[in-house]
């Protein structure tokens, strides 16, 4: 049983492709123009890491913003369920989930059984975004990298006084002009974006234990500063905290081809 889930981002797009319920490739990427052509290409990578082809799979589900724009496909689900099913699934103990991704941020509650009881989503502002860290960064001329492994390097407390990435933004180069050391500029950022965030997980009251994805779960810094503004300490991540949707989709691929098959 070969199946694969794809979830198309605003950013970036992510494949997961399991065999008989075992993760055999994943695939991460910055998106093309067209939703359907980030599918094709990151299935295409997915696919180049094992001996399959787009023949070999026996299911597919698409989840993201861009999901309903891609014809190939054999179906579609919510992010909100892709992202839930997938942390389930990595660990049955998860019950909150904190997902960070580049244009959303979303806080999910799981029951037992991996069922989705609760959610808050924010996509209107980029303050609680990974778009947030990526615009600070075009600023400070660094990538992202840069940014998670300068910030831990702080040494003095320092926090921003605005939230709104524009008025942030201005507020970053006056800081840099009056001689502050990029890492507590960094440092700030960082408490920035994971105090907006965690306003939103707190608004759906956290329950333990918690896994936080997301692309922006790789910035060492805004982890460290949303577990303390969270006032608990994050699930490891099995696998890339980035694929957690696509996982979720895989999963329900494979639920989807045992329930046909079943009813046959």
């Amino acid at each position: 049983m070969i199946v694969a889930g794809c979830d198309i981002g605003s950013l970036t797009a992510k494949a997961v492709i399991l065999n008989n319920g075992e993760v055999v490739s994943t695939a991460v990427s910055k998106v093309c123009p067209k939703p359907e052509d980030s599918a094709k290409m990151i299935m295409n990578l997915a696919l180049q890491n094992t001996d399959l082809t787009m023949e070999n799979l026996d299911y597919s589900v698409g989840t993201g913003y861009g999901k309903d724009q891609i014809s190939f496909f054999d179906r579609t689900e919510s992010e909100i369920s892709c992202h839930g099913k997938g942390a389930w699934m990595s660990d049955n103990s998860v019950r909150t989930i904190v997902d960070i991704g580049g244009q959303d941020a979303k806080s999910i509650k799981l029951d037992e059984q991996g069922n989705v009881t609760r959610f808050m989503y924010n996509d209107k502002c980029a303050s609680g975004t990974g778009r947030f860290i990526e615009i600070m960064a075009e600023a400070l001329e660094l990538d992202l990298a840069e940014i998670s492994s300068i910030g831990q390097q702080s040494k003095k407390e320092l926090r921003l006084s605005n939230q709104c990435v524009v008025f942030a933004e201005t507020e970053v180069i006056s800081l840099i002009n009056e001689g502050y050391e990029l890492p507590d500029i960094i440092n700030g950022l960082n408490f920035a974006l994971a105090s907006r965030v965690a306003a939103l997980a707190k608004s759906i009251i956290v329950e333990e234990n918690v896994l936080m994805t997301g692309g922006v779960a790789k910035n060492r810094g805004v982890f460290k500063m949303l577990e303390q503004a969270l006032g608990v300490s994050f699930l490891t991540n099995k696998l890339d905290p980035q694929i957690n949707g696509a996982l979720g989709a895989a999963y329900y691929a494979e639920e989807a081809l045992q329930q046909s098959t079943f009813s046959q």
